[in-house]
């Protein structure tokens, strides 16, 4: 498969934290993607851009916060996550990027 713009896109990075740090021991990647991509968008995308298989795709979007800047409220954007579970055998290195 070859990468399409449009998979660029659909996965917009990696997301680096503990729990995904943790997640990854379960041979699952967690990506920052487009709120209105779908599973299968993303499974494709993963699989075109990193040349591996795709086992599942679970989806979670995290809501914007309310914070204050200079004493006016404002709303941080809304935020979808994608964990990713590989196949057995197929890594991907988060840490080199996109």
């Amino acid at each position: 498969m070859s990468a399409k713009a449009e998979h660029y896109d659909v996965i917009r990075k990696p997301i680096i934290t503990e729990k995904a740090t943790m997640a990854s021991e379960n041979n699952a990647v967690v990506f920052e993607v487009a709120i209105d991509a779908n599973k299968p968008q993303i499974k494709e995308a993963v699989e075109s851009l990193f040349g591996v298989k795709v086992k599942a795709v679970n989806t979670s979007i995290t809501k914007g916060k309310v914070k204050r800047f200079r004493g006016q409220l404002g709303t941080r954007k809304d935020i979808k996550k994608a964990y990713v579970t590989l196949e057995e055998g197929n890594t991907i290195d988060v840490s080199t990027g996109l």
